[in-house]
């Protein structure tokens, strides 16, 4: 799967292998922009799981992700892809046997993954977000937040003359599964749990502060299934819609009550409620209570600078958008690859 010769447009299947979940995407790159060919599959196969103790890959965490990667693989041949590019987020970084899975994921798929550090995931969820979100309301500067598995990523950019540059990133060890088997262990988590979850958060947010200046945001995106899935129990939606989500703008304060009432719910009752991915049941509390935190400290160094900002946009297009349309600008010999490095 590779150019044969120079064209106009390429055809890109990228892959973004996080700590919780792996997701394809095919799409057709040019330069005027990107068309979706085979929309987001997603599949959980919890990479992750364990690894915050560990630092090891479970082996039949490994087993899971290599019986996805072969069905992706079936796609990608059937839709004839030109080149494949596999993303290995969080879980990868902090694996110490991650030579077993680089070593089969490039047997199965014939490339080798990219284990790329926080702030090129972080780059990279920027370019994916903000691809479509120039026309919306509020404009930059935009933070661009990815809230994962393992980790978050908070993007601050898009000021200035050249849309989608980036001023300050950071990656933070804080994501919904890792918080999940750090911290909250009863279901649902006891007052305890939750209090040491939301330290261990906030210290982790102080800390970005030295390195983005929340302050300065004037339109929030935030990006990933958690993000996504929270913004939608608080518009009211029952099921999962992509279509009805995917750019949608949601106040804080119906976020926090959503937010408020995942942390607090047993399985029993998620397991219920369709709208919520069965391989996020158990670990979207500790997703939710970043999410709160994060909307709570970003009002909070607004409100310092003396403007108010009390709604955010929630987006599905993040990373995996970001890195096929990387891909394939740098293909076309339109500049893309600066941003992975």
């Amino acid at each position: 799967m590779s150019l044969q010769k120079k064209t106009s447009t390429v055809r890109v299947a990228g892959i973004d292998c996080g700590t919780n979940s792996i997701r394809l995407m095919i799409a057709d790159v040019s330069s005027e922009g990107m068309s979706v060919i085979v929309p987001k599959t997603m599949e959980v196969v919890r990479l992750g799981q364990d690894i915050d103790r560990t630092h090891r890959f479970a082996p039949d965490a490994l087993e899971r992700t290599f019986a996805a990667a072969r069905r992706f693989a079936d796609i990608i041949e059937r839709y004839d892809a030109d080149v494949v590019r596999f993303v290995a987020t969080s879980a990868t970084r902090d694996a110490s046997n991650k030579d077993e899975f680089e070593d089969e994921i490039e047997r199965l798929l014939g490339v080798r993954p990219e284990v790329i550090p926080g702030t090129t995931e972080a780059r990279l969820s920027f370019l994916g977000a903000t691809n479509a979100a120039w026309q919306r309301p509020g404009g930059a500067p935009y933070l661009v937040v990815d809230l994962g598995g393992g980790s978050t990523e908070l993007v601050l950019g898009g000021a200035g003359e050249k849309q989608g540059s980036v001023a300050a990133s950071i990656s933070l060890n804080i994501g919904s599964v890792r918080m999940s088997e750090r911290h909250l262990h009863d279901d649902p988590p006891s007052n305890v749990e939750i209090r040491d979850a939301v330290a261990d958060i906030d210290e982790h947010l102080t800390r970005a502060l030295s390195s983005v200046a929340l302050h300065r945001t004037a339109t929030l995106i935030g990006v990933s299934g958690t993000v996504t899935t929270m913004s939608l129990l608080a518009l009211g939606e029952r099921e999962y819609s992509r279509e009805k989500v995917d750019g949608a703008v949601v106040s804080f304060d119906a976020a926090q009550q959503a937010c408020d009432r995942i942390v607090h719910m047993p399985r029993s009752v998620m397991a219920e409620m369709p709208l919520i991915h069965p391989g996020r049941r158990d670990v979207i509390a500790g997703g939710a209570l970043v999410w709160s935190r994060l909307l709570t400290k970003l009002a909070a160094e607004v409100a310092a600078d003396g403007r108010l900002i009390d709604s955010y946009i929630a987006s599905e297009q993040g990373l995996l958008d970001g890195l096929v349309l990387d891909r394939g600008r740098e293909l076309l010999g339109l500049g893309g690859s600066t941003l992975a490095h």
